[in-house]
């Protein structure tokens, strides 16, 4: 245990002394009942993007998955593993979650890395192949004309949202609940340094600001 990280060791001495006890009776709860949450949040892997931290949720209230850049495959059940697809499986037809949250975020590497090495798309040997799953085939993404490199990336951080939404309803078990309205698809965009909260209007396809709490 000597090489184990002492900071994770004192974070979970924190925990049993200060958050569990508030939380034992729930936590107990979920261990019999088993979890119900009713959102999933399928967020990106960047540890500055926490969701649970983000809509400071308790024990049970999210079901998470975490991948490079929020990335949402097509539905393709071939031979291979598909670790995203699993876990949407199991939530919308096992947890029975009445929305979904792709949260993206500023400062994104994976979309980073994307934008570095369009031509070629080999950044490792995961990575490339991951990330080129963000666009379809004969598509370009391009550097508009008068338009900074910040804005550029902010434009394709955004456009993954819009991807993986379009990817979602790909899913036979997704696209179904959707249309009957007992399954809701929504995206989020997080900006790292203030700490802001867009939510997609998926109708005027615009990301509009979230008020936070106010501070005296």
């Amino acid at each position: 245990m000597s090489s184990f990280p002492s900071h994770l060791l004192e974070g979970y001495r924190a925990f049993t002394s200060q958050r569990l006890p508030t939380e034992q009776s729930r936590y107990r709860e979920l261990s019999v009942r088993g979890q119900s949450p009713e959102v999933m949040v399928i967020g990106c892997c960047d540890s500055r993007v926490s969701p649970e931290v983000i809509f400071d949720a308790g024990p049970g209230e999210l079901f998470v998955v975490r991948n490079v850049a929020n990335l949402v495959p097509v539905y393709q059940p071939d031979g291979g593993a598909h670790g995203v697809s699993a876990a949407l499986e199991y939530a919308v037809q096992v947890l029975r979650v009445k929305h979904i949250v792709v949260l993206g975020h500023a400062q994104c590497g994976g979309i980073r890395a994307f934008i570095d090495n369009i031509e070629p798309l080999t950044p490792g040997d995961f990575i490339g192949r991951w990330m080129s799953m963000f666009i379809k085939p004969g598509e370009k993404v391009e550097q508009r004309d008068r338009e900074t490199m910040q804005d550029f990336v902010t434009r394709i951080e955004k456009a993954a949202v819009f991807r993986s939404l379009e990817n979602l309803m790909t899913f036979p078990f997704v696209k179904k609940p959707v249309e009957r309205s007992d399954l809701h698809l929504h995206g989020a965009y997080f900006g790292v340094a203030e700490g802001s909260l867009f939510v997609l209007d998926q109708e005027a396809k615009e990301f509009y600001g979230v008020r936070g709490a106010q501070t005296s």
